[in-house]
């Protein structure tokens, strides 16, 4: 019939082989250093100004840029945390555990953890 081999193509996936296998791959990444276009061993990262940088860099320029950081490092304070790292917020009062204690005592469903309904911190207020 004419046409036959269009239709099949068009409608029909092509046919699998046996001999056909999913094919490995390797993924390499070369660094190249963002100074001087030469081979980078390294990724530096740092933060400035609230805002984190990363940079690929030779074991030279690594160097460089550590040491023009030093006298700045070096008169720095820290703050305690690494860059982008993600603060625990608390509620800033140090009452939750009462809250749950009272709340648990007047037979109030509340969770060990997690934020306390605010219906449930209003009842504690207006009992204290």
């Amino acid at each position: 019939m004419p046409g036959n081999e269009f239709r099949r193509s068009a409608y029909w996936p092509a046919p699998t082989h046996s001999w056909e296998k999913p094919v490995a791959q390797k993924t390499q990444v070369i660094l190249i250093d963002d100074i001087d276009g030469g081979s980078a061993t390294e990724t530096v990262a740092f933060a400035l100004d609230g805002t984190a940088y990363e940079i690929d860099l030779s074991a030279k320029n690594a160097s460089k840029l550590r040491d023009a950081f030093a006298p700045y490092v070096g008169a720095a304070r820290r703050t305690g945390q690494r860059s982008g790292a993600r603060r625990r917020r608390s509620s800033g009062d140090g009452r939750t555990a009462e809250i749950r204690a009272w709340a648990r005592s007047k037979n109030l469903k509340v969770n060990e953890r997690g934020r306390i309904p605010a219906e449930i911190v209003a009842k504690y207020d207006a009992a204290h």
